[in-house]
């Protein structure tokens, strides 16, 4: 991706913004991994390391609980999602510099700024509520409420309401889902995470802007 510096005399300000919501801004891989291991000890699997977790939660559970149960993909999502709802709020967080990243494009620069989320569309509004962020956002899209899920366009399309999605709509998230459903939509993906993208890290679907954190976005986007 281009740095800093350069990106800023060829990439105008967005129409429009799209955020991946878990470990872009919030983190989430406490919870995901606790209800993970719950759910995988119930079906008599084995349990994952933090690392696998984090390596292997990618897509949403209607689209990876199949391959992961078979036939009891179903029982096993009841015991995630019981799992995951008694105890998301207590270890939900915000990830540092995102309110003020989220408050600056929908108030200073009065952007249209949305989320894409596989996180079950429930759960996500009720977590932006939580943290009094609802006002932030026009449209809350997670996971079943468009036909199918991210990183399928139908999903952007939703979250976009009566936007067309283009490179003037900027998807930002922090894993390889979020940047591969920019691209089938047409959107420029930015990448937001610690870790700098390794060469050839994502072929075909490589993020036109890193940042590290919310904070680094938010300095960019004050420059303009």
């Amino acid at each position: 991706p281009q740095s800093h510096r350069q990106a800023r005399t060829v990439m105008p300000l967005p129409r429009a913004i799209l955020f991946d919501w878990d470990n872009t801004l919030v983190e989430s891989w406490g919870v995901i991994h606790e209800a993970m291991n719950l759910t995988l000890d119930a079906m008599g699997h084995p349990k994952w390391t933090r690392e696998e977790t984090e390596t292997r939660v990618r897509a949403s559970l209607r689209d990876s609980f199949p391959h992961l149960f078979g036939d009891r993909w179903k029982e096993a999502e009841k015991v995630f999602y019981e799992s995951f709802e008694a105890i998301h709020l207590q270890h939900l967080r915000p990830l540092s510099g995102a309110e003020d990243l989220l408050a600056y494009l929908s108030g200073r620069l009065g952007l249209y700024v949305g989320v894409v989320s596989n996180k079950r569309g429930p759960f996500l509004r009720k977590e932006a509520e939580h943290l009094g962020w609802s006002r932030y956002f026009r449209k809350l899209a997670g996971a079943g409420d468009a036909a199918r899920d991210k990183p399928a366009l139908e999903h952007v399309q939703l979250a976009l309401g009566d936007i067309a999605a283009g490179p003037d709509v900027w998807f930002a998230g922090d894993a390889d889902i979020d940047l591969k459903c920019a691209r089938n939509a047409g959107c420029t993906p930015i990448l937001v995470r610690p870790q700098a993208p390794g060469e050839a890290e994502f072929p075909g679907h490589e993020p036109s802007l890193y940042f590290p954190d919310c904070a680094g976005f938010l300095a960019y986007l004050r420059q303009a």
